[in-house]
């Protein structure tokens, strides 16, 4: 099923379907691995992100579902990541060396990128239970789908319109805070949480876009691309953390000060960037945008 609610249908029905199949398309990504295992992890993650999304908008009548069903999700998500999240800082280092300004500054990058690829090859030789955990994640994914389907929600109409729009509602006043926090104080964990409510919205878009097609999707591309770009300054903040956790194993004080450098100076125009569309993507006033959700699922049929 694709990864959307149809508001013509009831909707806790749909909403089940749709976390089932979330659930479904990372089992058999993780059982079949047609990518090898790190592919099939990323593959799966994904799915776990948008079923995490799905569930905040039962919250407000499901408080308790929510809650332990996000922790399970959350819990195996993790439980994968290792060889992944050291990938990714492969992947940002060797896109920063397609930027270098200078041959100086594109050895230090080339050298990070040697560094980190062994480090990534240490991690997933150590991770010797990556089978097993592969394994559990696909039982826990069984209990998920076993937890999903229990769950009971009133399908009056009003009230699902008025759950709609209070979660919406309060995911923007949430987006809107982070904003400001990026804006105020440019720490890292400030547009980390930009990133994840951009994510939540981008989906959220996504879930209900049949109730305005047309509106729903420009607004879903734009919140992809602020995405996309909180992606690559999160990975540039990883990326700093992990150098200094270990600068002498980037080389030289002279190849570290370049390679920070380089970090610093991609991470300043991806942030002035995000922080742009940012603006545009949250510039609506959140009681009057949960308001438009309840009024369009209320008269949708």
């Amino acid at each position: 099923m694709a990864f959307r609610i149809r508001p013509s249908k009831r909707f806790t029905s749909e909403f089940i379907s749709v976390g089932r199949s979330q659930l479904e398309k990372a089992m058999a990504v993780l059982s079949d691995q047609p990518d090898g295992p790190h592919a099939a992890i990323h593959a799966a993650r994904k799915r776990f992100k948008r079923l995490r999304a799905l569930y905040r908008l039962v919250s407000p009548d499901a408080k308790e579902f929510r809650e332990q069903e996000n922790a399970r999700i959350r819990d195996m998500a993790r439980s994968l990541s290792a060889v992944r999240d050291a990938t990714a800082l492969v992947e940002t280092v060797d896109y920063l060396a397609t930027q270098a300004t200078s041959a100086e500054e594109f050895t230090a990058l080339s050298h990070a990128s040697r560094t980190l690829m062994d480090r990534r090859d240490r991690i997933a030789e150590n991770e010797v239970d990556l089978p097993e955990k592969i394994s559990n994640a696909i039982a826990t994914c069984g209990e998920a789908i076993a937890a999903l389907e229990e769950l009971d929600l009133s399908d009056s109409r009003n009230r699902t319109a008025r759950r709609l729009g209070k979660v919406w509602t309060k995911q923007q006043q949430k987006a809107q805070l982070a904003l400001m926090h990026c804006l105020s104080n440019q720490e890292a964990e400030a547009f980390h949480d930009l990133r994840k409510r951009g994510q939540v919205y981008w989906m959220h878009l996504s879930l209900l876009r049949d109730l305005w097609p047309s509106a729903m999707t420009a607004k879903q591309n734009e919140a992809k691309l602020l995405v996309d770009l909180l992606g690559h300054e999160h990975d540039l903040s990883v990326l700093t953390q992990t150098v200094n956790e270990n600068p002498e194993e980037f080389g030289t004080s002279d190849t570290l000060a370049l390679l920070i450098a380089a970090i610093i100076t991609r991470q300043q125009a991806l942030r002035q960037e995000a922080l742009t569309r940012a603006e545009t993507v949250f510039q609506d006033d959140p009681v009057r945008e949960g308001k438009i959700i309840e009024m369009l699922w209320s008269e949708a049929s």
